[in-house]
């Protein structure tokens, strides 16, 4: 009885974390690992500065709410925040093309980006630094709600969220000028 009890809470554990592990975030406009559209740049890197449409799925039990931050992890650009929004409601699976200050889910917050307005400002690298690396990351969070200044670097929102991230997922887009 004892073994068989064993192998279920076994059983359990691997469906609850195979569950768990397939939370991804995707997006139509380009596969994990390539190039992002030149649209989503900066019009001086030769854009419009367009968010990309971004879907997750699969998050895991109790989540309440979601944040998203789009960080360049080039050492040039010392984790530079492209992007960062708060308080995505639980029930919401995606952000549209362009929704960065149009069409953000009710509820949701835009914070300031490291350009130094609110919202999504896409790649803009230095030119000659070669190929930068965006790290999309959508987080599953405990609470329904957090609060934190407009402006805040990627550390300060990593640490204010880290009590209750449940899981997060990324998505990494390239872009070099």
């Amino acid at each position: 009885m004892k073994k068989v009890v064993m192998l279920l809470l076994l059983f359990l554990c691997f469906a609850f974390n195979t569950y768990a592990e397939n939370f991804t975030l995707s997006s139509p406009d380009f596969q994990n690992g390539d190039y992002l559209p030149t649209w989503c740049a900066t019009p001086v890197a030769g854009g419009k500065n367009v968010s990309p449409e971004l879907k997750w799925q699969n998050p895991p039990a109790g989540t309440k709410s979601f944040a998203l931050a789009v960080i360049d992890e080039h050492p040039v650009a010392n984790r530079w925040v492209h992007w960062i929004i708060i308080n995505i409601p639980k029930n919401v699976n995606h952000l549209s093309k362009g929704a960065s200050r149009k069409n953000i889910p009710q509820g949701a917050k835009e914070l300031f980006n490291s350009y130094g307005f609110l919202g999504y400002g896409g790649p803009q690298p230095p030119p000659g630094t070669g190929t930068h690396k965006y790290v999309f990351t959508l987080y599953a969070l405990s609470v329904s709600q957090v609060s934190m200044p407009n402006k805040i670097t990627a550390e300060e929102f990593e640490q204010k969220i880290a009590p209750y991230v449940l899981k997060k997922t990324t998505l990494i887009g390239l872009f070099e000028r």
